[in-house]
Order: C-alpha cells, then structure tokens, then sequence
C-alpha cells in the first residue's frame, strides 16, 4: 500500500522519521484508501519500502497501536482496526510546587501541546506520601506522566523517590526540573544539576567576581531548595581559593560589609541587601555585590539591574511538551542554565 514513497520520507524535517510514517498511514486511513480490517504491509516490508531502519518502523507501528488505529495478531501482521482517532492523549503533571517559576514551566507545555493533548495539574508538596496517593488515584488514567522529583523528609534533608518514580512505566514518564539520584540517565525528560550549574556560571563571571574578597551564600532554613546548590558553590570557592561563608538569612541589625558579594536564593533577602545598600551608601556592583537566583522582569529594573543565574524554564516547558509529541528525543536532556550580567556585580 505504501510501495514507492520513500520520497516522502524528509531526511531534513524537524518531524522524527517514525512520525513521518505514522502520517503516511494515517492518511491512507482517513482518506479511505485503508478501511477496518485490512491488513497493512508487515515491519520488515515497510522498512524495505521506505528505506528506513527496522527499529523506526516499529517505532511507528507502535505509536498507530497507541492511538487506536491498528491492532496485530499473532502469526499474522497488523490490521487496521479503527479509522478514528482515540481521544487526545492526556498529560498529569505532578509538580512539587506551583511558584511563579513552576508556571512558566506550564504555560509553556500547555502552549507548546496546543490542541494536541489534555493537561492536568497535581501539586505533591514535596511529600512522598502524597505523591504515592496521587499515583494510585492516576496511573494508568494518563499517556504521560511529568514529575518534578523534589522530596525531603522533616528534617529538611533530600529523599531519593526512586521507589515511587518506577512504579510508572518508563515509556510514559518524564522527569521535570531534576533527576532522580543515582538514575540520572535512567528517565528522559529535561533537569537542572544544580551543583554543576552554579560552579559553571560562576567560573563565567570569574573577571566580575575576582574584585570582591569574599563570596557569601545566602541559603534559608526551610524553604526546600535543593542542596546540591550549596555543593556547587563550595567547590567553587575552593577551587578558586575564595573567601566564602554560607548563612541562613540577611541579619536586619548587622551591616553589609565592603567587599562581599552575595549569591541570594530568596527575593526577601535579596531586597533587604538592596535596601542596606542604599543606607549604607555602598555602591552595587563595586563595594558590595548581589547576584540573584532566578531571573524576573523586576530584576530587570531593580536598583538599576540585579545579575541573576538561572536555568530558562520557558526552555525546559517546551522541551519537556516536544518530548510528548516526539519532536524531541525521549532521553534525558540538561536544561540551560546562564548568568544575566547586570550593574548589581
């Protein structure tokens, strides 16, 4: 049925090979040339056909099983069994929290799905109990399943999800945000590492960095962020042999002093070393410094411009929603992450 259209195979398309295939079959269906039961040539003839690999071809054959349109028996090949659509896949993401950041994260997948599939939201809290209440309500309800993997027990310290994230087929899980510990290459989807981001960013901004004498980490008690930042940070000033001290919080009754620069993770820090600033009379950018986790348009424009180091979760929503309509590969992808230079450093 497909014989001589190899031609319509692009090498070139932004659309993957097996996809391409896909739609040559869905257009022999939905113009009738293909109707219930008729039987469509096997993997190996369709291969030959269109001069594509075996493994793409059943790639293909199994994503038409997937969206309903044929079906195969033992011994036999593959039937066409239906020409319709099954409804749109749907998608649950399940975000441990749902920050200004967090939304960018999915107004981009949802733009970047379009029409092409149903979205629903579940915030775990960073609780592994509820992650689990929320599988055994979901799994097998949902094509997709996007988990940010950010868990601690009550103490504040990381909890490896590996237990839970298995239970979800592999074929329908993407990781969101950060890996699973010890099983980086295990889940595709798309992860910031946080310890290698922030020495790399840092190591991009050394000439700026090398006028402070001392680096200062800002790093607050009991707002979950993730400790591999505080890692990244150490070996930074170790390697690079800075003066360096990690505190929980900006001490409203203590001064700034001259020649710190400080790396803030939460935005009420960073206004309360802004506000210092301006009543000591230090200078941003050369007494004092402050590079902000992060970017926001306010940043942007906050006593004249706030260096920031963040990963583009504009970037990470899109990949993450490509990977779903196989655009992108579904392997594990490390998302940006940049220094924005501004008049603060």
């Amino acid at each position: 049925m497909l014989l001589d259209k190899s031609e319509k195979i692009c090498v070139d398309s932004c659309t993957p090979k097996y996809l391409q295939v896909v739609n040559l079959f869905v257009e022999e269906i939905e113009c009738g040339r293909l109707k219930v039961g008729d039987r469509i040539p096997s993997i190996n003839e369709t291969s030959f056909d269109l001069l594509l690999s075996r493994d793409t071809v059943e790639k293909a054959y199994n994503e038409l099983r997937d969206r309903g349109f044929i079906t195969s028996v033992r011994g036999k090949g593959f039937y066409v069994s239906s020409t319709k659509k099954r409804d749109k896949p749907k998608v649950l993401l399940l975000f441990n929290k749902l920050s200004s950041y967090k939304k960018i994260i999915y107004y981009s997948i949802v733009e970047t799905l379009g029409t092409t599939a149903d979205v629903d939201l579940q915030i775990h809290h960073y609780n592994k109990n509820l992650l689990e209440d929320l599988l055994e309500q979901n799994l097998g309800k949902y094509s997709y399943y996007v988990l940010a993997p950010h868990f601690f027990d009550q103490d504040g310290h990381p909890v490896n999800p590996y237990d839970l994230v298995k239970r979800i087929p592999k074929d329908k899980l993407l990781i969101m945000d950060r890996s699973v510990g010890g099983h980086e290459n295990e889940f595709p989807g798309v992860f910031q590492d946080f310890a290698k981001d922030l020495f790399e960013v840092l190591e991009s901004g050394m000439s700026h960095l090398r006028k402070y004498s001392r680096l200062i980490l800002v790093f607050p008690k009991g707002d979950l962020y993730p400790m591999e930042i505080m890692d990244g940070f150490k070996r930074f000033c170790f390697f690079h042999n800075f003066k360096n001290l990690i505190v929980d919080g900006v001490d409203d009754n203590e001064p700034l002093d001259e020649g710190d620069c400080h790396i803030v993770l939460a935005e009420s820090d960073l206004v309360t070393i802004v506000k210092k600033s301006r009543e000591q009379l230090l200078r941003l950018g050369q007494d004092v410094g402050i590079i902000s986790y992060n970017d926001t348009p306010l940043k942007e424009i906050l006593a004249d411009g706030i260096t920031t180091v963040s990963t583009d979760f504009q970037n990470m929503g899109k990949t993450i929603a490509e990977q779903i309509l196989g655009v992108e590969d579904r392997i594990p992808i490390k998302n940006p992450f940049r220094m924005t230079l501004r008049k603060s450093l």
